[in-house]
């Protein structure tokens, strides 16, 4: 096999999806380019590190986890965490949005108003508005308030996001109908934290960035891959970290975090021959194997 690299994720840049690699390399995604690598065989996937730091066991990792990463290094990483809620004095300011994800699928969070939409498009939101900005307790407040008296989650299983893609409604203005529901019930919320500006309702639909509009139904996602394992595939839609492969079997989701921690090269053959779930059902539901 020619030389190997490390994936480092999916990233989105201003054009568009990336796949990175450790080294600094991209590779841009557009659609209809062909998508296809294979895990070196006798390969085995280990520890990603933390925080720019490498696995100092060089630890092997489970091939379904998204994280990659040792127990250790993941205890490390979620110690210097916005997200996990382990840092209370952050000076920068944050946003507080109201994601969309399909009906019946909408959370609130958090994210550096520095970082502008990035964390809205690796999350896969096809629809979001920003609520409010102010210091990082303030917006975690607003959050709390939202999760107490509106019943708002702060996270959606992917499986969930996937399920719903390619059967999403056809415009822009129904995908924000739900958002422009609760950012109304949010705004008439008493209680608000002083220090936090509330935003007025702005939709940002991201439905064509991710290649949503004609989405075939996928029949089944990429499990892990294995060692000599082959992905291949014509890229028809990306979103989060996602990539919607368009294979003889039909559409496959790869969800990137899966490549992490492979040493990956170019396909010596064909198709898919790493474990893949059926969608056996209806999207929504998951069931059984190939």
């Amino acid at each position: 096999m020619a030389r190997a690299w490390e994936c480092a994720g999916l990233r989105w840049a201003a054009g568009g999806p990336v796949l990175a690699w450790h080294g600094g390399r991209t590779s841009a995604l557009s659609w209809g380019k062909r998508v296809a690598f294979e895990a070196v065989e006798g390969g085995v996937r280990t520890c990603v590190g933390a925080r720019g730091h490498a696995c100092p066991a060089r630890a092997a990792v489970p091939g379904r986890s998204t994280g990659a990463r040792c127990e250790e290094c993941a205890r490390l990483d979620r110690a210097h965490s916005v997200a996990a809620d382990t840092i209370a004095d952050d000076p920068r300011p944050y946003h507080v949005y109201l994601a969309w994800f399909g009906p019946g699928l909408v959370k609130v969070g958090i994210t550096a108003l520095e970082r502008g939409p990035a964390r809205l498009l690796e999350q896969g939101a096809v629809c979001f508005t920003w609520l409010g900005a102010g210091p990082l307790m303030a917006a975690r407040r607003t959050e709390e308030l939202l999760r107490a008296a509106l019943g708002v989650p702060d996270r959606i299983p992917y499986a969930e996001k996937r399920a719903v893609r390619s059967a999403l409604p056809a415009t822009a203005a129904e995908r924000a109908a739900e958002v422009a529901d609760l950012h109304g019930r949010a705004v008439a919320l008493g209680g608000w934290p002083e220090s936090l500006e509330w935003e007025p309702f702005r939709p940002v639909d991201h439905a064509a960035a991710f290649g949503l509009p004609g989405l075939p139904a996928a029949v089944g996602e990429v499990r892990e891959l294995v060692a000599g394992g082959v992905v291949s595939g014509e890229l028809v839609a990306a979103a989060g970290p996602d990539l919607h492969l368009a294979t003889e079997a039909g559409t496959v989701v790869l969800d990137t975090r899966l490549m992490t921690g492979w040493a990956l090269g170019p396909a010596s053959g064909g198709g898919l021959t790493v474990p893949v779930r059926e969608f056996r059902e209806p999207p929504g539901v998951q069931d059984g194997l190939f």
